[in-house]
């Protein structure tokens, strides 16, 4: 959901008008869109990349993972899984909003990698490796990204994961 919608939502449901700094929210949403749409933009063209170049730091730090493995089915799924993150980051960054990751991308998401036996704290890992890709690829304009992949990262980082990291290895 945009600001936009959320604005109108929002007034809507209180029977009113839209207040003037939500006016505000909206008038500087629109000011931003040309750069938005040029850093979703760069996401799309260079999902590949960043998937790549993310897998190739990860498995530099955890060179002991499912994905790295030997097994391309288990390889192809974990990178497939990263150029969705990218896709709904982008879609968060289209939209000003993390709403898509919670609608779309957040919910069970943990749940599923644990009952796949994925280890939760790889993907935290691999997530973090996206993001410093993404970070060198937008330079400045980074800061437009990073809290969509640390809200990724918070909510498959949050207490309760069965597997954790110790010195690249994994420990269950």
């Amino acid at each position: 959901m945009s600001l936009v919608t959320q604005v109108i939502q929002t007034a809507d449901e209180e029977l009113r008008y839209p207040y003037p700094n939500e006016i505000r929210m909206i008038q500087n949403f629109c000011k931003t869109g040309e750069k938005r749409i040029r850093i979703a933009s760069l996401l799309a063209k260079n999902e590949q990349r960043l998937v790549q170049l993310g897998c190739q730091r990860f498995w530099q730090r955890c060179p002991r993972t499912p994905s790295n493995s030997g097994n391309p089915r288990k390889t192809a799924s974990c990178q497939r899984d990263q150029g969705w993150y990218i896709r709904l980051i982008a879609y968060c960054v289209l939209a000003g909003s993390e709403q898509p990751l919670a609608e779309i991308g957040t919910l069970g998401m943990k749940e599923m990698y644990r009952s796949l036996g994925i280890p939760i704290a790889n993907w935290v890992e691999a997530v973090k490796c996206l993001k410093e890709e993404a970070i060198v690829l937008l330079g400045e304009d980074a800061p437009e990204v990073t809290p969509y992949f640390d809200h990724i990262i918070q909510v498959l980082s949050y207490p309760g994961a069965p597997y954790f990291m110790h010195n690249g290895t994994l420990a269950y």
